[in-house]
């Protein structure tokens, strides 16, 4: 009979102290006491919680897509905000012009791809002799940065970012020997995947070992299935040299990125994903070929010269 009782004075006061903890939690929102606990319990128990959404994701995608639609537009009204703070922030002297072309170049690839970004700053550049090639940039985790977000600059893919903390983020360089992103041909669709060689041109494999391709092709990310790591449409390089395709089930190319890894200053974390495919829209606008001068030549005959009049030369 004691033991009983004790247990049940035991469950009455656990009970007690739960809703007491709740209490607390509640009354203290960000600034609750229990923080700490609870955050020290998502360390514990984030890995079993990622195994678990990973079976209930996709219905959990689709309510939120419904629930998030009308938040949508706020979002991305607060994101062009924030980008303008930055712009701001840059100045308007001879030092920040350049800073401000670069901003102002990547919020035009932003406004075409309709890609929601996050500006940040490089604010370091990892050891790229023999280790990887990475950046530091000035936004984290408490600016809605995640690991695995697609990171662009004005000229185009400059790689996914891979570590997150409080107030920075380290993002892998498309050039990294570990860098792998899938690619799609311009007009003919051909789907790829390329990977980084340090400062030598992109390796592409094309799937299709058949496929008509030719120097100065251009290429741009394929997307990845929920946006993650890579959003779609986004410009990679351009073909710089195919090599002969050999009865291979593959093709290999060259690519020469748009992007300059060892100038890398303003940059955008893509935190809003476009609604569709912009597909080749984003691409820059092709050069003009230039026409080839047709010089005339006049020569005029010597005294001693044949009569015949002059004689002209058209190359």
């Amino acid at each position: 009979m004691r033991d009983t009782r004790e247990s049940r004075l035991l469950l009455v006061l656990l009970i007690a102290v739960a809703f007491a903890l709740i209490t607390v939690d509640i009354r203290g929102g960000e600034d609750s006491p229990v923080d700490g606990a609870r955050q020290a319990a998502a360390a514990v128990f984030g890995p079993v919680e990622d195994g678990v959404s990973s079976a209930v994701n996709p219905v959990g995608n689709a309510v939120s897509a419904i629930r998030d639609s009308g938040e949508r537009h706020d979002r991305l009204a607060e994101l062009e905000k924030e980008n303008a703070a930055l712009k701001a922030k840059l100045g308007s002297d001879d030092r920040n012009s350049s800073r401000l072309k670069q901003l102002d170049k990547m919020l035009k690839i932003a406004g075409e791809g309709q890609y929601g970004i996050k500006g940040a700053q490089v604010i370091a550049i990892g050891a790229a002799q023999g280790f990887s090639w990475t950046i530091t940039v000035d936004v984290g985790a408490h600016d809605g940065i995640q690991r695995d977000m697609t990171v662009l600059n004005g000229d185009g893919l400059v790689g996914r970012v891979t570590t997150v903390g409080p107030d920075t983020a380290t993002v892998l360089l498309a050039n990294d020997p570990d860098f792998t992103v899938g690619t799609r041909m311009e007009a003919s669709d051909e789907l790829g995947f390329a990977s980084g060689q340090g400062d030598r041109p992109l390796r592409v494999e094309l799937l299709n070992g058949k496929a008509e391709v030719k120097k100065g092709d251009r290429l741009v990310t394929f997307g990845s299935q929920a946006d993650k790591p890579f959003v779609p449409g986004v410009p990679v390089g351009v073909v710089s040299r195919v090599d002969p395709s050999g009865g291979d089930l593959t093709r290999t190319l060259y690519v020469t990125p748009y992007v300059s890894f060892t100038k890398l200053d303003i940059v955008g974390i893509v935190v809003e994903a476009p609604k569709k495919d912009p597909r080749d829209t984003v691409l820059p606008a092709k050069p003009k070929p230039t026409p080839t001068p047709t010089v005339t030549v006049t020569v005029t005959p010597s005294a001693n010269a044949p009569l015949g009049g002059e004689i002209q030369q058209e190359q």
